[in-house]
């Protein structure tokens, strides 16, 4: 599992230059694991609307979806950060409604920060299909 959770970690970190962020100048990356092991990687993609940027949680997520997949294991997200960076609201909905809350996230910030959590701890009382 340390082996595969270094890949994971790796693939995210390496995504960081494939970023496209003209405007932010922020790169973030992140490998989605499926259960069956397959990976996706994803990327931050910005427009000059801001409102139409995607985040790389949700470029990673969509990729996957889009190709049939909804079962998740984990999610590495990394950027140049001093500590693990930390995902913002709108992909913390997105990992709660496509994962169990106790699939684990890692954060991953320079010079090797890392920081693991849950989906429940990133979103605690998260709005699910439950709340419809």
């Amino acid at each position: 599992m340390m082996e595969a959770k270094e890949e994971w970690i790796s693939t995210a970190t390496e995504a960081l230059d494939k970023a496209y962020v003209p405007y932010s100048h922020f790169p973030v990356g992140a490998c989605l694991v499926t259960k069956s092991g397959k990976i996706y990687q994803g990327i931050n993609i910005e427009n000059a609307s801001f409102g139409l940027t995607n985040c790389a949680e949700r470029t990673a997520f969509f990729k996957a979806v889009s190709e049939g997949e909804r079962e998740f294991s984990h999610l590495v997200v990394a950027g140049h950060t001093p500590e693990p960076i930390s995902p913002c609201g709108a992909c913390r909905q997105v990992m709660a409604e496509f994962c169990h809350p106790d699939m684990p996230v890692t954060l991953v910030g320079d010079n090797g920060a890392i920081k693991e959590m849950s989906v429940r701890e990133l979103l605690p009382y998260a709005f699910t299909e439950k709340d419809l």
